[in-house]
């Protein structure tokens, strides 16, 4: 596609701010809440993550789809984000065993996308103004009723995902005959998640958000997790009420991510909307426990209170994020429950965190005992 071809682009945010680009071949319009990661490999898995929907996503690293796309690596039925900003989309690819290119990929799928973006400036400006809604369009010549139509998609304050891309029905992945089972309650998991806990011979059932703690235990599970997801974990009342039938009955009980803030949800413990999440593949946390660091991958754009945490009698923070010293992870003193904050499933890495599926399979082993 020759530069001078394509149709101009614009973001506009909803402070009026706007940011001038080009299409990459996908015209239309698309709303969310805009972010940026600043992972420089894994865009694919970042775009197919249902952690992500309701976004729109800008890439920190310059370059976007130089290496194409692979039908393996994908964390979910299809393209999550509501749309990609970038700086440069290479329109052709360069890797063996890819399955074509990125273009083609995001019209199949039907994603707006635009780049010619000036991303350092645009992550700056989220970086120092926050995170809020955005849209991205080709309709670069009727702004006023792009700031119409922008001034009616909801803030991501108090909005419920989980049932967007939560499964609709019931599944098993793994060996049935496999030496444990594990109830999952999908608010939004990823494929690598699954992928991890059946490697360590684990069958896994997973539910939809809105399955009962008498759905989960129907599996006859070993254990249960509550999985990473989009949104405000805040009105996931009926994932929160399974958490605390779990905790209830001390079960060992793994969170991710919206699944950590089910648990701390579910501890009386309150959440609240960082003024920008963390989300990129280079973050660093310590754990308290070992006082090792790990680098981690993340992607949240709601934490809960350290300080309600600090005072809470039943509960240990584990993990600490070093960049903003919000909490990381956290466990019951006298529950078999843990959680952590970020992604130890991470794909395409980093691998620092995949021991705390170790310490879950740990922890259902000695529950068997």
């Amino acid at each position: 596609m020759k530069y001078q071809t394509r149709k101009k682009a614009l973001v506009l945010l909803a402070d009026g701010t706007i940011f001038y680009g080009k299409s990459v071949g996908i015209e239309g319009t698309s709303t969310g809440e805009i972010c940026f990661n600043t992972g420089m490999t894994g865009y694919q898995e970042i775009f197919t993550d249902p952690s992500y929907f309701g976004q729109i996503m800008v890439t920190a690293n310059a370059h976007i789809g130089n290496y194409g796309v692979n039908d393996n690596e994908v964390e979910s039925d299809g393209i999550k984000i509501s749309g990609l900003v970038c700086r440069n989309f290479s329109f052709t690819h360069s890797r063996a065993d890819s399955n074509g290119n990125l273009k083609d990929w995001f019209e199949k799928h039907k994603i707006v996308a635009i780049s010619d973006v000036d991303t350092r400036a645009l992550v700056a400006y989220i970086r120092d103004n926050g995170a809020m809604n955005a849209i991205i369009s080709t309709d670069v010549d009727n702004i006023d009723a792009l700031k119409q139509q922008l001034s009616e998609v909801p803030s991501m304050e108090g909005l419920e995902l989980a049932s967007k891309v939560s499964t609709k029905e019931a599944y098993i992945v793994g060996d049935e005959n496999a030496t444990y089972r594990v109830s999952a309650l999908d608010i939004g998991i990823k494929k690598n998640i699954i992928r991890n806990l059946v490697k360590r011979d684990v069958c896994v059932k997973v539910f939809p958000y809105d399955a009962s703690f008498e759905d989960l235990s129907s599996f006859n599970p070993d254990g249960y997790f509550i999985s990473n997801g989009p949104g405000d974990p805040a009105p996931l009342h009926a994932a929160q009420k399974v958490a605390k039938e779990i905790i209830k009955r001390d079960f060992p009980l793994f969170g991710i991510c919206l699944g950590h803030q089910v648990i701390a949800l579910s501890n009386g413990i309150s959440t609240y909307k960082m003024h920008n999440g963390h989300r990129g593949i280079n973050h660093p946390v310590k754990n308290l426990l070992t006082g090792k660091g790990e680098i981690t991958s993340q992607n949240h754009g709601f934490a809960i209170h350290k300080e309600e945490t600090e005072s809470h009698k039943d509960i240990e923070i584990t993990h600490i994020h070093l960049n903003d010293n919000t909490v990381a992870g956290i466990r019951m003193k006298n529950k078999n429950t843990f959680s952590v904050q970020y992604h130890p499933e991470a794909s395409p890495g980093p691998h620092d965190s995949e021991y705390l599926f170790d310490q879950f399979i740990d922890n259902i082993r000695k529950s068997k005992e």
